[in-house]
């Protein structure tokens, strides 16, 4: 399986931390991101995201949104593993519950917040480092046998404003 772990975009102020809205440039970049993502994977032959998994607060949404408009066949769902504040081992349960459902992708997209993001990176390779933290819109695509620590294998990262492969 593909797993591609992307956190959110820029995002401004609000009242609380869940109702964060994406900035224009959050937008902007979400938006070229799309476009580099799609050519990095069509580089190396990678099937296009059919699920996007996402955390339900305002900022993550609007990411998956950005993200769902530029691969019109993939499902969204919003998933609670996603959420600040979820552990691992829940990510890695909601991985299982997509595997296990016969319409599972080859390729599962993940948007989600710091420090979760890079956490899952570095527990999926199994080793930190390999990936610098995830910047606003930045996103690390992996090759993963099963959802458990070291597992997986890095097939490219990008961050924004250029999206260039960093390996």
């Amino acid at each position: 399986m593909i797993l591609t772990v992307w956190r959110h975009g820029e995002a401004g102020s609000a009242a609380t931390d869940r109702q964060r809205e994406l900035t224009d440039r959050g937008c902007d970049d979400i938006g070229y991101g799309c476009h580099q993502f799609h050519e990095h994977c069509a580089a190396r032959s990678l099937a296009a995201p059919g699920l996007i998994l996402y955390s339900e607060w305002r900022r993550t949404t609007e990411t998956a949104e950005i993200i769902a408009s530029a691969f019109t066949h993939a499902r969204s769902e919003r998933c609670e593993a996603l959420i600040p504040g979820s552990r691992l081992q829940q990510v890695d349960a909601a991985l299982e519950h997509c595997l296990a459902d016969s319409r599972c992708p080859d390729h599962i997209l993940l948007v989600s917040h710091q420090p979760l993001v890079s956490r899952l990176v570095d527990y999926y390779l199994g080793d930190g480092g390999q990936v610098a933290p995830l910047a606003p819109g930045g996103l690390a695509t992996l090759q993963l046998d099963a959802p458990a620590f070291a597992c997986a294998s890095l097939l490219f990262s990008a961050q924004p404003p250029q999206y260039e492969i960093s390996r």
